[in-house]
């Protein structure tokens, strides 16, 4: 068996809304580069394939007829006059092969759940995906198509009977709840900035699920200005509880880096150290509870040289089970290639914080309801634990 398959096609950099948007395909051309100056592409526990795109049918098991039909149009012809489906706004404008750029990143995300699920691969990465912002009918926040949805789709149309996601993207993974808002079969589990401060102004505590599945989705509202502490805070007292609680056969994960204090859309605070402590508990949590059936994905992120290279080669080189100090050195040859190529001067350490601890508390060392941070997490506990069988106080 494969230890980690990550994926990368040169194609991925098709996925362009042009000069000036914050999505620019440079972060996932420096994070494959940084991966392969680093060595992690090179183990032989590392598989590094090519991308496959989704079929037209696969991308409607979540999306509608009429969306794909809206995006073939606006791929042939970016100017061509096409209403509804919040196509040609500013946030995801309209782009010439639109629909097989996403289509390709579509097809990744599958093809990650397929080789885990069958045991071709413990871990999967794909870092061009995680369009979690895509509804059913609509292109939204950067999302053309809602890759982590089909994925899921894909893995529950083969009989998988229980996929836990876990985002960790600073906004809301509203697209990937709405689809499965009904669907007990799978849990949403999404820590973020509050809504009432960012897009897409969703997600809120007692946003707790449908009808027909109650308590399976989680949402974690944090408020702006959250740092290292109480953002690991938050995901410790949530997300392993209700995990272990709902009993994942696999487990799907958005690492979004856009929680990142040098990140341009959103207030939080958050260090790559801290995301590398959260990257190494999602995997712990996947050996756990799935038999290690991981399928980790990207997302947001716009510090494109600071930030997303370094934070999704730490992804890839947890993926691989060979982790790699936040102290270490970031290699020459990639901080000469960023310079030489961009202009910039590259970081020097692959980590924030130059090895200094972050320290949290575990939930049980007390609850402080004068705290914003605790106050956000008990909302939450308060809304889902008792739904499962936990006690939002001691669990």
């Amino acid at each position: 068996m494969i230890g980690a398959r990550v994926v990368w096609d040169q194609r991925f950099m098709s996925y362009d809304f042009g000069p000036g948007h914050p999505m620019h395909p440079l972060r996932l051309a420096l994070t494959h580069r940084l991966s392969e100056e680093l060595g992690l592409l090179d183990l032989p526990e590392v598989t590094v394939v090519e991308a496959t795109a989704a079929t037209d049918d696969q991308i409607r098991t979540v999306h509608s007829a009429a969306l794909v039909d809206a995006v073939k149009a606006v791929s042939a012809d970016p100017g061509a006059p096409v209403s509804g489906h919040g196509l040609g706004g500013e946030d995801t404008p309209s782009f010439a092969g639109m629909h097989s750029a996403t289509a390709l990143a579509v097809g990744a995300t599958i093809d990650s759940c397929r080789a885990v699920w069958t045991g071709e691969a413990q871990h999967a990465v794909n870092i061009a995906g995680g369009l979690h912002h895509a509804m059913p009918d609509a292109v939204s926040g950067f999302c053309v198509y809602n890759d982590i949805a089909v994925g899921i789709q894909w893995l529950l149309d083969q009989g998988v009977e229980r996929v836990a996601y876990v985002d960790v993207d600073a906004h809301h993974g509203d697209g990937v709840e709405r689809a499965f808002w009904n669907d007990p079969r799978v849990l949403t589990v999404s820590v973020h900035e509050t809504g009432t401060a960012l897009f897409p102004g969703t997600g809120f505590p007692g946003d707790t699920g449908g009808p027909k599945a109650p308590d399976s989705a989680v949402n974690v509202a944090l408020p702006a200005g959250t740092g290292d502490g109480g953002w690991l805070r938050a995901i410790h007292a949530t997300v392993p509880q209700v995990l272990r609680a709902f009993r994942p056969q696999i487990l799907v994960t958005q690492q979004g880096c856009d929680a990142h204090y040098a990140d341009p859309l959103s207030h939080l605070a958050v260090s790559i150290d801290a995301m590398h402590a959260a990257y190494t508990l999602l995997h712990d949590l996947s050996h756990e509870l799935t038999d290690g059936k991981w399928v980790a994905v990207g997302g947001g992120g716009y510090e494109l040289i600071e930030v997303v290279p370094r934070t999704w080669s730490h992804l890839v080189a947890i993926a691989a089970h060979h982790p790699l100090s936040l102290t270490q050195d970031v290699p020459e040859a990639w901080r000469e290639h960023v310079s030489r190529l961009y202009g910039q001067v590259a970081p020097r350490r692959m980590g924030d914080l130059g090895g200094r601890p972050i320290r949290y508390g575990e939930w049980g060392s007390g609850y402080e309801p004068e705290s914003p941070v605790d106050a956000a997490i008990m909302a939450t506990r308060r809304a889902i634990f008792p739904g499962w069988g936990l006690d939002p106080w001691f669990d």
